[in-house]
């Protein structure tokens, strides 16, 4: 059986011959010059930008990966369809229409969690939970057990058990003074003796005040003193709420009753200690040193 055409189809037949040979040029003196390109480029790394980029690899993904390999492309087969890919995904991805989570509890309450945990060792969860309530703020008590728990402060029955002499001091600084005692040589019609000296210092102020001087001192003149600084009008120790001494005996129970009295606790501080006194001595050293000028 043979085919007919007519004069027209024949001319469809050599025009379409035409115009795949003109292709097949076109395509081969693209990839020659590819060639040429990539051998002047040598080994740097060209830089596309991203519009360059998904041009590419939607071309690229229209070809495929077979006929990409056959081409002497610039960039490699699988960088083209990783473009393309990454192109999908970017279109799908909803992150920037995403909004936040949960938010963060506010700084200024993490802090006064933190703050009322650290100044008040007995303060619960609940405790803390109703004092913020007080203030406006409202969180639960999970949220509260949170904060300590990621600042390192355990749960109040432990946390009571684990105050620092540092916490101590921070928490308690307005309310603190100590006591010391230090001695002087004094010439007297019966020659040099040497005197007994009691002072308190406040912490927050460094107020001195030599509470009383005497060559042998003992519990009653102690007693006395003891009146005397927690006198409500003009004790020196008004408005204090503890005193820090050493473990001297001089220091006895009815000096300390006295003190109890007036709502004073009396903190004794451990033996060989006294950098836990810091200041007193240091009030002493000046005195010995003859620079005090107070």
């Amino acid at each position: 059986m043979s085919l007919i055409l007519h004069p027209w189809q024949l001319l469809l037949v050599g025009l379409a011959g035409w115009i795949n040979r003109q292709q097949m040029d076109v395509i081969v003196y693209l990839k020659e010059e590819n060639q040429v390109l990539r051998a002047q480029m040598g080994k740097r790394r060209l830089r596309f930008t991203d519009d360059q980029r998904r041009r590419l690899a939607a071309k690229a993904k229209t070809l495929g990966s077979k006929a990409l390999r056959e081409l002497s492309t610039i960039v490699t087969p699988g960088t083209l369809l990783r473009w393309h890919r990454e192109l999908i995904a970017r279109k799908y991805d909803g992150s920037r229409r995403r909004g936040p989570g949960r938010p963060r509890v506010m700084q200024v309450i993490r802090q006064l969690v933190v703050r009322f945990a650290r100044e008040n060792r007995r303060w619960g969860y609940t405790r803390i939970q109703g004092v913020l309530a007080n203030l406006g703020h409202e969180v639960s008590e999970g949220t509260v057990a949170n904060i300590l728990k990621e600042h390192g402060l355990e749960p109040v029955p432990e946390r009571s058990k684990h105050t620092t002499w540092r916490q101590f001091l921070r928490t308690h600084w307005e309310s603190l003074a100590a006591a010391d005692f230090f001695s002087v040589e004094v010439w007297t019609p019966f020659g040099l003796v040497r005197y007994a000296v009691f002072f308190v210092i406040s912490l927050p102020t460094r107020q001195v005040e030599v509470a009383g001087i005497v060559p042998d001192p003992d519990g009653a003149w102690m007693a006395q003193l003891a009146r005397n600084l927690t006198d409500p009008i003009d004790g020196f120790l008004a408005g204090k709420r503890y005193l820090i001494h050493d473990r001297d005996p001089l220091y006895t129970e009815a000096f300390r009753s006295i003190l109890r009295a007036v709502n004073i606790e009396s903190v004794k501080l451990p033996p060989r200690s006294p950098n836990l006194n810091a200041y007193c001595e240091r009030f002493v050293l000046s005195i010995k040193s003859g620079v005090w000028t107070g």
